[in-house]
């Protein structure tokens, strides 16, 4: 069922392409099939990320990822996710619905945040294109600090949400 904000943003979204399409046809078409680009080089990742999370909500029931990563697995659960996070390279429009299945499936607040903080900001995969562009010392002290961040925003979250 689609909730009133979706409906909401659906119609401002159809109304200024409306509104763009009656300004400049052509430059509206082409940004059209940017988009469409855009979203079939995004297509095979996403497909590919959603694959492996629904395999392992398959394998993992709820009681083992509460176990895993719920909030009573503490801080070995903050290490594990942002262990998870920082060597897992998935762009942040499926980190988030990720994250969102893993809490519908009994993960925890502060582990969640550490998962998606250490993805968002730790590239344990991309440090050789890193250390290429930034020297080595930079991306070691870079990718450390942005590591130990994320333990600070699991702290926080599980202070003010949880």
């Amino acid at each position: 069922m689609i909730s009133v904000t979706n409906l909401i943003l659906y119609g401002i979204t159809i109304t200024l392409l409306a509104f763009s399409l009656v300004k400049d046809q052509k430059k509206t078409k082409m940004a059209l099939k940017k988009a469409w680009k855009a979203f079939e080089n995004i297509l095979p990742q996403f497909i590919g990320v959603i694959f492996l999370v629904g395999i392992m909500l398959a394998i993992l029931d709820p009681i083992t990822i509460s176990k895993l990563i719920g909030g009573q697995s503490g801080w070995m659960g903050v290490i594990i996710s942002a262990f998870v996070g920082a060597i897992t390279l998935i762009p942040a429009f499926v980190a988030f619905p990720t994250a969102s299945l893993l809490l519908q499936n009994g993960a925890g607040l502060m582990q969640i945040a550490a998962f998606v903080s250490s993805l968002m900001m730790v590239g344990v995969v991309t440090v050789p294109v890193e250390t290429q562009y930034f020297g080595k010392k930079l991306t070691i002290l870079r990718n450390t600090m942005a590591f130990l961040f994320s333990f600070i925003v699991a702290l926080i979250i599980g202070r003010v949400v949880g």
